[in-house]
C-alpha cells in the first residue's frame, strides 16, 4: 500500500490555497504539515480524505503489485475537529455502527468495541451516552473509531487539541503501532504523536500557493 499524491490544487473561494502538491508515503511513513492558521493544512487534509474535490490533481492509493490504484479515500481515517458520533446514542452503540459501516479495508483488522475502549483507556464507560461525557473523553472515543474499523491510511487535524499530556502519550502510543504494522499517517498537529522521522510540508497559503515543499 501506498499513498501516492500528485499535483494537487485546491481554492477557497475564488483563490487557490495551494496548488502542485505531490507526495508519496509507503508503509510506516508519515508526512506532517507545518503553516500558520489559514495555510490551507485542513483544506488539503479534508481534500486527500475525498471529502472536498480537488481543483487539479489526485490523491490515490497503489493497492497491489500490478499497478491498480484506488481513490485515497477509500482507505482512509479522517479525524478532524468534530468526533462523528451521535450525543444521543451510548459509546457502544457509536463504536458498534461505525465498526459495521465502515468494515475492514486494506488488508488489516480492526479492534472489538471493548479492546478499542481499553486501548484509549475508558473500557468501563461504553455504557454511558455519549453526550454525558466530558469533552476530553468525547475526544478519546473519537480516537478509538479509528481502531474499530480498520484502515491503513490515519488522515488527522490537530488530533489532540486542548488534551492534556495524558492524552496526548496515549495517542502516541495508538500512532506508533499504526505505523509500527505498515500504517500510513499524514497529520497536521504541532505536537510529537509517534511520528519521528516524518517528512514535512510547509503550507503557505494564499500568497505563496505555489511555493510550498515537502522536506
Amino acid at each position: 500500500m501506498r499513498l501516492t499524491v500528485e499535483n494537487l490544487s485546491a481554492r477557497r473561494g475564488e483563490e487557490f490555497i495551494f496548488v502542485n502538491i505531490s507526495f508519496d508515503l509507503g508503509p510506516g511513513e508519515a508526512l506532517v504539515l507545518t503553516g500558520r492558521n489559514g495555510s490551507g493544512k485542513s483544506t488539503l487534509l479534508r481534500v486527500v480524505a475525498g471529502l472536498l474535490r480537488p481543483e487539479t490533481g489526485q490523491a490515490e492509493c497503489l493497492i497491489s503489485a500490478d499497478g491498480e490504484v484506488r481513490p485515497a479515500g477509500e482507505f482512509s481515517h479522517y479525524l478532524g475537529h468534530r468526533n462523528g458520533m451521535k450525543r444521543e446514542l451510548t459509546v457502544d452503540e457509536n463504536l458498534g455502527f461505525w465498526r459495521r459501516y465502515l468494515g475492514d479495508v486494506g488488508g488489516g483488522e480492526s479492534m472489538s468495541v471493548e479492546d478499542a475502549a481499553r486501548a484509549v483507556g475508558l473500557e468501563d464507560i461504553t455504557h454511558l451516552p455519549y453526550g454525558y461525557l466530558s469533552a476530553g473523553q468525547q475526544r478519546r472515543f473519537a480516537m478509538a473509531r479509528l481502531l474499530v474499523a480498520y484502515r491503513p491510511i490515519w488522515i488527522l487535524d490537530e488530533p489532540t487539541a486542548a488534551l492534556d499530556s495524558r492524552a496526548d502519550a496515549m495517542f502516541e502510543g495508538l500512532v506508533r503501532r499504526h505505523r509500527a504494522t505498515g500504517g500510513i499517517v499524514l497529520a497536521a498537529t504541532h505536537q510529537p504523536l509517534g511520528l519521528e522521522g516524518a517528512q514535512q510540508l510547509e503550507m503557505l497559503g494564499f500568497e505563496h500557493a505555489e511555493m510550498e515543499r515537502v522536506q
